[in-house]
């Protein structure tokens, strides 16, 4: 067998005709869709380039074994970065914000190696995006190089979904989600975009190629303590307001506590007050919402905040707020970057939740766990816990999805996953209410989010 650097020099030239070819139009788009542009990438195996170029990097290095493709690539794209060097081999001094491994693990004489070497060149937010063959595609892929339709390779690595997860495991990477894509990688007018937009997300185990998306795992090291900003938008909440003071914990170096009075017909707003004069050892701020909704408060009060952990509390304090510190442990740890509440786990309090409403929350959460690749119990618990620098990359990126949700949930929800934050559900004790009625509309807002679901599914999973 030809050594498999000196098949690959060979290979260079028809590069130049096979990199327009649908499937790698595809690919392009969708790891453009993943990436967000003006990161900091690396790509492993970059061939000519055209896969880093699109997705539009500050900074982009590219690294290939053979001389031909990286001068070729170097042609093609002055503005990036490229080098000759063994994926197994390859150092920086930088440290990335993603790194891509684009149909590469299928070739790597030691895929274990290679996941362990980008370890050097990775920051505790760093991503790594990669993808490989379905191998029910194999005697399919076979024929298509016969054939002339598909480049030649040589012998492949057998990979499937478990063996990337294990080995990602032994490098010390954990996955963060998975999905399937292309179901048809030629142009045919009108089927190749029905097929890989509207029917891939549903037939995923038929899909030819598999995406995942990996982070660093947490090292063990003492994490530092931080700052937190506790979020409260009040509504008609004025029997709750001392309580939510007396009972929300000082965490790590600081807790200020934010209410935002959304205009109440009771005495919220002057309750508020109030309790902020009462308690002046305690780091309180009051605002007046000025938009309308849960959603707008929520952004209006994130924007005044300065913690480094941001927290969202519900008024009705139905979600106690002793268990916060749960929630900023496992920021703090790394154990998790979006920890959102689930109130489905323990027994609840009776009258805490209407039963139809209990199983609609639970269909909800797993059509929007299916929506956006992480496991998500409970879209509509009102507790959610996530870093202030990443909600600013959130809000940086909202124009994708637009201010479309007055809850606020899906807001961040849908912006985490498009970041490709870890998110972790954690369990609560949900309690009934105390005071107060709640603000929910079980008809219209269940309308509102079916049609956020419809949403969804159009921006996050039924994409060209």
């Amino acid at each position: 067998m030809i050594d498999r650097r000196a098949f690959y020099e060979q290979r260079a030239p028809f590069r130049l005709r096979e990199t327009d070819r649908y499937y790698q139009q595809l690919l392009r788009r969708h790891f453009a869709f993943l990436i967000p542009s003006g990161a900091r990438v690396l790509e492993v195996g970059c061939g000519i380039g055209d896969l880093l170029a699109a997705v539009k990097p500050s900074r982009g290095v590219g690294v290939d074994f053979s001389k031909q493709m990286v001068k070729l690539a170097q042609e093609r794209h002055a503005g990036l970065e490229f080098q000759v060097a063994e994926a197994v081999e390859f150092s920086a001094n930088d440290k990335f914000d993603y790194v891509i491994l684009s149909d590469l693990v299928n070739d790597l004489p030691d895929v274990q190696a290679v996941l362990e070497r980008l370890q050097t060149v990775t920051h505790s937010g760093t991503r790594l995006v990669l993808n490989f063959y379905n191998n029910l595609w194999r005697p399919i892929l076979n024929a298509s190089e016969k054939m002339g339709a598909k480049g030649p390779t040589q012998l492949q690595n057998w990979l499937s979904r478990d063996d990337m997860t294990n080995l990602l495991h032994l490098a010390g990477w954990e996955v963060i989600k998975t999905e399937t894509r292309i179901l048809w990688p030629t142009g045919t007018p009108l089927v190749a975009p029905v097929l890989n937009r509207w029917c891939a997300p549903l037939l995923k185990h038929f899909c030819l190629t598999i995406v995942m998306v990996a982070r660093p795992k947490p090292q063990a090291a003492a994490r530092p303590e931080y700052s937190c900003s506790v979020v409260i938008p009040a509504r008609n909440e004025a029997g709750n307001i001392e309580a939510a003071v007396q009972r929300t914990p000082e965490m790590g170096l600081g807790t200020e506590i934010i209410f935002i009075e959304g205009h109440s017909k009771d005495n919220t707003w002057e309750e508020i007050n109030r309790v902020a004069a009462k308690y002046p050892q305690r780091k309180i701020k009051v605002l007046k919402q000025q938009t309308k909704g849960k959603g707008g408060a929520v952004r209006e009060a994130f924007a005044a905040a300065t913690g480094d952990i941001l927290f969202i509390l519900d008024a009705d304090l139905t979600m106690p707020p002793e268990e916060l510190p749960k929630f900023y442990e496992a920021a703090r740890s790394g154990t998790a970057e979006f920890v959102n509440g689930v109130r489905l786990v323990y027994p609840m309090e009776d009258e805490a939740m209407q039963f139809l409403n209990m199983i609609a929350n639970k269909l909800f959460g797993l059509t929007f766990s299916w929506l956006l690749g992480q496991n998500i119990k409970d879209t509509l618990c009102g507790t959610k816990v996530l870093f202030r620098s990443d909600y600013e990359k959130i809000a940086k990126n909202r124009a994708y999805f637009g201010e479309f949700d007055p809850f606020g949930d899906f807001d961040l929800i849908f912006g985490a996953a498009k970041l490709n934050l870890s998110m972790v559900d954690l369990p609560i004790r949900y309690r009934a209410r105390t005071y107060g009625e709640t603000n929910i509309q079980r008809w219209s807002h269940g309308w509102l989010l079916l049609r956020m679901v419809l949403f969804a599914a159009r921006r996050m999973k039924f994409i060209a």
